[in-house]
């Protein structure tokens, strides 16, 4: 990969705010392009590492350079570059969402007409150009959302810092922003992404960083990671609870019953192979699944794992 195809690049950056070493030796790159994900516990260092990469933070130590240009010695020219949407709405509620798009593009000197046509490009964009001249205090979470979205996009920016964007979002505002997010790397921006929603960065992200306690645990594609918890599992749901035993004896591998949820689960290899016997050995038995199904690992699990892992 060369230098133009990194559109963020971080090398054992480190941050601390007095006592606690909030950012501990990170290390990271995210192609152009893209979208990538961080994910990590509360305290992990992920809002932290975003301010240091947007300019808002100073690094104690370590190389960042987004877009190609030093954070430490070239912020300035950083902010021109970038884009940054943080976990709280920076719209105001009083004015219109044109109004408010029009303020932002006057913050950037585009001028009073430069402002007003890139304002209503953004309002098309974003599906919101039948309400540009509603208040905002009208608008719902997701449409709020959008449009604080689009107000991070006024200067054009090469890189998109997206931190936990929707969070409070119910399950149509999230989808709002996804579709939103991916038309934006359709275009060619980069997002770098924090989230505590494991949905959200398997849906969107090119590749996944998990931090804890400062740095890079593990990263890879959603389905790598998955990978990493044991692959795929048979999951066997009984009507009978008194047969899970007996249905745990029955399937390949080390069983975990689950008697509450009435599940029987076994991690497998071959999918179809593993499915096929399960029916047949519990059908010779007598056993009549409620549900049967060979499963993903989700990213949750994958979470669970890696963070507990490195705790240990």
């Amino acid at each position: 990969m060369t230098d133009h195809e990194q559109a963020i690049v971080v090398r054992g950056l480190r941050k601390r705010y007095g006592d606690k070493q909030a950012i501990d030796g990170l290390d990271l790159t995210v192609e152009s392009g893209t979208v990538h994900a961080i994910l990590g516990p509360n305290g992990a260092g992920k809002t932290t590492a975003v301010r240091v990469m947007s300019t808002l933070l100073r690094p104690d130590e370590g190389l960042v350079e987004v877009a190609g240009i030093d954070v430490r010695q070239h912020a300035e020219r950083v902010r021109t570059r970038i884009g940054l949407l943080g976990q709280h709405a920076a719209v105001d509620e009083e004015l219109s969402g044109r109004q408010n798009l029009e303020m932002f593009g006057r913050l950037y000197h585009l001028g009073a007409r430069r402002a007003g046509v890139r304002a209503d490009e953004l309002l098309a964009r974003f599906g919101l150009a039948d309400t540009g001249r509603k208040a905002v205090a009208h608008y719902s979470g997701g449409m709020r959302r959008r449009l604080d979205l689009a107000a991070s996009l006024i200067s054009e920016p090469r890189v998109l810092f997206l931190d936990e964007p929707t969070t409070g979002l119910d399950p149509r505002g999230r989808t709002e922003v996804w579709n939103s997010v991916r038309s934006l790397v359709d275009g060619g921006t980069t997002v770098l992404l924090t989230t505590q929603y494991l949905e959200e960065a398997d849906q969107l992200a090119d590749r996944i960083s998990v931090i804890d306690r400062g740095r890079v645990v593990a990263e890879g594609t959603a389905d790598a990671l998955k990978s990493r918890t044991g692959g795929d599992r048979l999951d066997v749901v009984l009507h009978d609870p008194a047969q899970l035993p007996l249905a745990a004896s029955l399937l390949p591998g080390e069983a975990v019953v689950d008697a509450d949820r009435r599940l029987v689960s076994v991690a497998v290899t071959d999918r179809m192979a593993a499915l096929t016997e399960a029916v047949q050995a519990l059908a010779a038995h007598g056993i009549e699944p409620e549900d049967i199904a060979v499963r993903r690992p989700t990213l949750d699990e994958v979470f669970l794992h890696l963070t507990e892992e490195n705790a240990a």
